[in-house]
């Protein structure tokens, strides 16, 4: 039976989570116990001075070795994040005696980097210049993972619905319309109808991989128009990848709106009048409930609330 959590805070020692962390890497007591400069006896006790604080066992002793049960990847991956979590609180610690306020690792999707995201990051650089910020454009479910993983500090997107998501809050931010696009000088675009489905189809698509929730709505647009889908595809989710293909080729693609009226408005691309059957979910900013907010993310996070 798990114990109480207060029980585990006053038996868990620092050690118990560096060996669990050697344990993930050299997958061998006795090298776990050569890694961290201990006695294979002292690491031995370790563990089962572990396995006691948390009543269950981490894992199966056999002929070959050590393999740990799903209680000991659990604990494996969490004691990694605790030591991630050091690592950042002395980049942290050293930033301020250096005179900077933090560092913020921003995940988004495309749809908001035009203009909540660029203009988040103007904004912010012009009142806080040494606040350090890396973003990452990527889709829904890559990005969710990496916050999980203690990868990221804030995500703006959507929580995938195959995604366990206990562990993450979510605040609506704006909904999302998907237009598709061609260069401007594509057959496509000369028409003066708008173009039906079934004769896009007949060109080849950039699409995003699955499970993204761009994916399923253009999968969700061809089935409901009854029209088979195109058989020559790209799948990326890279937005320079994309533009560079329909540049030199007659290659559709699906964009974010907000995303293809900047490049319509830059003459890079065109947009097609033909519309998609479906609607993606509204997407939203995304956070970890267990994870303490700092100075540095509260201030990105504030800023991207006022839009």
């Amino acid at each position: 039976m798990i114990p109480p959590a207060s029980a585990i805070r006053k038996r868990l020692r620092l050690r118990h989570l560096q060996l669990m962390v050697a344990l993930s890497e050299m997958e061998s007591l006795r090298r776990a116990a050569d890694e961290l400069a201990m006695t294979q006896p002292a690491a031995t006790k370790a563990l089962q001075e572990l396995e006691d604080t948390l009543g269950v066992s981490l894992f199966v002793r056999h002929a070959r070795g050590m393999e740990p049960t799903i209680f000991g990847e659990a604990v494996m991956r969490y004691a990694r994040v605790v030591f991630e979590d050091l690592d950042e609180l002395r980049e942290e610690l050293a930033g301020i005696e250096a005179g900077d306020i933090g560092k913020v690792r921003i995940g988004a999707v495309m749809a908001p980097s035009p203009e909540l995201l660029t203009q988040t990051i103007v904004r912010l650089k012009q009142a806080h210049p040494r606040l350090q910020m890396t973003v990452t454009i990527d889709t829904s479910d890559v990005l969710v993972q990496s916050l999980q993983q203690d990868q990221l500090d804030i995500v703006i997107g959507r929580i995938p619905d195959s995604f366990p998501a206990f562990d993450l809050s979510f605040e609506t931010l704006a909904e999302e319309a998907l237009s598709i696009v061609v260069r401007p000088d594509h057959p496509a675009a000369q028409a003066s109808s708008r173009p039906k489905l079934a004769e896009l189809a007949r060109y080849p698509w950039i699409i995003q991989p699955h499970p993204s929730p761009m994916r399923q709505v253009i999968d969700q647009t061809f089935r409901e128009s009854r029209v088979a889908p195109p058989v020559s595809t790209v799948e990326t989710s890279s937005i320079l990848t994309t533009l560079s293909l329909l540049r030199d080729s007659d290659m559709l693609a699906v964009l974010p709106s907000s995303v293809a009226h900047y490049y319509v408005a830059l003459d890079a691309i065109a947009s097609l009048a033909t519309p998609l059957r479906g609607r993606l979910a509204p997407y939203g900013l995304i956070l970890r409930r267990n994870r303490r907010v700092t100075p540095a993310m509260q201030l990105v996070i504030d800023s991207i609330r006022a839009g």
